[in-house]
């Protein structure tokens, strides 16, 4: 069997490829592209049996690429979005896996692309577009107004090193100061872009940016130097996957 991987992301494209052949070796992933365009023609030029979209991408839209894909090709949606808004595809044909996808998720993802039932996913993709555009999410975040003792302060995001959750309430961490959020890390995930900021344990979320290296020990731990920041993050073995390439 032939498949594709099309993601605007190249670290995530390739960590996905990589893990899919480690998962099911004999699956032969013909191409791995970054836009919609390219992964529209790829399925015309390989004609794989399943394509791995993102649903962003530049170009074209995974739903546009998808709905392209001849019938024959198993269609598997990888991508940010909220997982309330997919709940019914849990047990589809057509599969839906959050990122970061977890190891346990992606397996299960394969085990079911591994049994090959012929279904066509028509109905299937029209009903997720429906449901998508239903549950589109506001744009993220560009600012928060976080307390610093008594005042408040407008920190830009891209100024944020990491997220700390602190019981009901969320440590800002920047170059030069801790800031206190009046908002849970669970809210505040869904507000920030998941291309730039990864969740890396169940109460801290990073700025991709400002990771500078990924140190591993023997015993399979992970923790984070930062570019702004002297401290190091530790990675929960649920998120170690994302730097098994650092």
């Amino acid at each position: 069997m032939k498949a594709i991987i099309a993601d605007d992301e190249p670290n995530l494209a390739e960590d996905l490829r990589r893990r899919i052949a480690r998962l099911w070796p004999e699956l032969e992933i013909v191409a791995v592209l970054h836009d919609g365009v390219a992964a529209q023609q790829a399925l015309i030029t390989f004609n794989p049996d399943i394509a791995f979209l993102d649903i962003q991408m530049p170009g074209m839209t995974g739903l546009e690429v998808a709905q392209a894909a001849p019938k024959a090709c198993r269609i598997v949606f990888v991508t940010a979005y909220d997982e309330h808004a997919v709940t019914a595809f849990e047990q589809a044909a057509v599969d839906y896996v959050l990122k970061p996808a977890s190891d346990e998720r992606l397996a299960r993802c394969v085990e079911r692309l591994r049994q090959n039932e012929n279904i066509d996913s028509s109905a299937l993709l029209a009903r997720l577009s429906s449901l998508l555009q239903a549950n589109s999410k506001p744009a993220p975040l560009r600012w928060i107004k976080a307390q610093l003792g008594q005042s408040v302060r407008m920190v830009a995001v891209e100024e944020i090193c990491y997220f700390q959750s602190d019981d009901k309430y969320t440590t800002v961490m920047t170059r030069d100061a801790e800031l206190l959020l009046r908002t849970s890390i669970k809210e505040l995930i869904d507000q920030l872009d998941p291309a730039d900021f990864w969740q890396v344990h169940r109460g801290t979320v990073v700025n991709v940016r400002q990771i500078v290296a990924a140190h591993h020990t023997a015993l399979g731990k992970v923790t984070l130097s930062l570019r702004e920041r002297k401290e190091t993050l530790s990675v929960s073995r649920s998120y170690a996957h994302l730097f098994r390439q650092m």
